[in-house]
């Protein structure tokens, strides 16, 4: 009969499955400052040049930051980019920077929880109503970019949870 795998291989697979992932859409997401560039250098040439603007296309630089930074809070995470006292973590020992790692992850794991949730009625209002642009020009249909609130999240909490099983195996001995 075969050996079934180990819970520590089987959450490693998954672990390494939520990174692919988190790459992907982080590479894929930085594409997204390059646009933001172009749109922002275009809209300061036609508005000093020209004297011509658009509401829509200043709201859209707006727009292009929120799966910026939704998306790319996980990718942050993942790579070890986010904020972190590093002059006190650096300092401690291995088993406490672990400690400290998975406290991190299990209230980056509860904060994710509490914002999905709360931001799905947000959007749901903003659907039911067809929120827009206040402004003439404007852009219509913002609950597709608030709908991004929760996305971002699940992403975060997703990776948050790949980041814990890393933790345990690191306090269990296992690979770094």
């Amino acid at each position: 009969m075969p050996e079934r795998p180990q819970a520590g291989a089987r959450a490693g697979g998954v672990r390494a499955r939520i990174d692919r992932v988190t790459d992907f859409v982080g590479a894929a997401t930085s594409w997204i400052a390059l646009v933001i560039v172009l749109l922002m250098a275009t809209n300061v040439l036609l508005r000093y040049l020209f004297s011509a603007g658009s509401v829509w296309a200043q709201e859209l630089e707006w727009h292009l930051l929120v799966p910026l930074i939704l998306f790319g809070m996980s990718y942050a995470l993942r790579h070890g980019e986010h904020v972190r006292v590093d002059i006190v973590y650096a300092r401690l020992p291995h088993r406490g920077r672990a400690i400290v790692d998975l406290v991190s992850a299990l209230l980056t794991i509860a904060v994710s929880i509490l914002i999905i949730w709360f931001s799905l009625h947000y959007v749901e209002q903003s659907y039911v109503i067809d929120e827009g642009s206040p402004d003439p020009g404007g852009i219509p249909h913002r609950f597709i970019i608030k709908a991004l609130i929760p996305v971002g999240f699940t992403l975060l909490l997703v990776q948050a949870c790949a980041n814990a099983l890393g933790v345990l195996d690191r306090l269990r001995g296992a690979r770094p």
